[in-house]
């Protein structure tokens, strides 16, 4: 069975040589019917050496591009969206690539990077409910008392906490997240 690392990365990939990520838009047409807007790589893709790739597919809110595309080519991203939400896809690199300082001037320009004495340099924290899920590798989830193994179909409630990803594996590893917003005075 072909999985996503396995495939041959020639064609379309970026410059880390993570495959792009496929989006398929629904809409409906003028007499009702549901169609295909459109199935081609999402353009919305940030790749930097030495840090995570990462896909923003979707956004609501705040974050939302303007026009047709919510997500297009270039447009930047927060950790989350205000009043909104944020669908993102994620390559990890192994822990052992990456260039801890950028990430954390990374961190620090989105202001969510635990500035304390964490216990691993991705420590952060966002204003957001998360639901993060394993595609495919496996990467640790990190939290101020305690982690977990996490492997392909296992999903995380992040639920505005410090938190931390660790790739012990020496591979890549793809996730997907969902960030919604906080609404003031709502039950995580």
């Amino acid at each position: 069975m072909e999985t996503i690392m396995d495939r041959d990365n020639s064609q379309n990939s970026n410059t880390e040589g993570y495959p792009p990520v496929r989006r398929i838009i629904t809409d409906t047409n003028a007499e009702g019917k549901s169609y295909f807007l459109s199935d081609a790589s999402a353009p919305n893709r940030t790749a930097r050496p030495g840090l995570p790739v990462a896909h923003v597919l979707w956004a609501t809110g705040e974050a939302r591009a303007p026009g047709a595309d919510p997500a297009p080519a270039g447009h930047a991203f927060e950790f989350h969206s205000r009043g909104g939400s944020l669908l993102r896809i994620v390559d990890f690199p192994p822990d052992e690539t990456y260039d801890e300082a950028q990430l954390k001037q990374f961190l620090d320009a989105n202001g969510v990077r635990d500035k304390g004495a964490p216990r691993h340099f991705w420590f952060h924290k966002t204003e957001s409910l998360d639901y993060a899920f394993v595609l495919e590798g496996e990467i640790w989830a990190l939290l101020d008392e305690g982690e977990k193994l996490m492997r392909a179909g296992d999903v995380l409630i992040q639920r505005a906490t410090n938190h931390s990803w660790a790739n012990r594996s020496g591979k890549p590893c793809r996730m997907a997240f969902v960030l919604l917003d906080l609404v003031e005075g709502e039950q995580l």
